[in-house]
């Protein structure tokens, strides 16, 4: 059975660990309201997707 010769230093399993980290999800400006939201989705600030309205959004208090 393999058994490495030795210890893994704890830089080292951090570079490997680091690299199972979840992406950021990608943003971009609304066109109609200039809020950040994700790309092919509804704008969650306004209800806008692909120049018309989707959702219909309330403003309660």
């Amino acid at each position: 059975m393999a058994v490495p010769k030795r210890r893994k230093s704890k830089s080292r399993k951090q570079m490997r660990v680091r690299s199972h980290r979840r992406p950021k999800p990608a943003l971009s400006k609304c066109p109609k309201c200039k809020a950040w939201a994700q790309p092919h989705r509804v704008c969650p600030a306004c209800g806008y997707y692909a120049g018309r309205q989707v959702e219909t959004l309330s403003t309660a208090e």
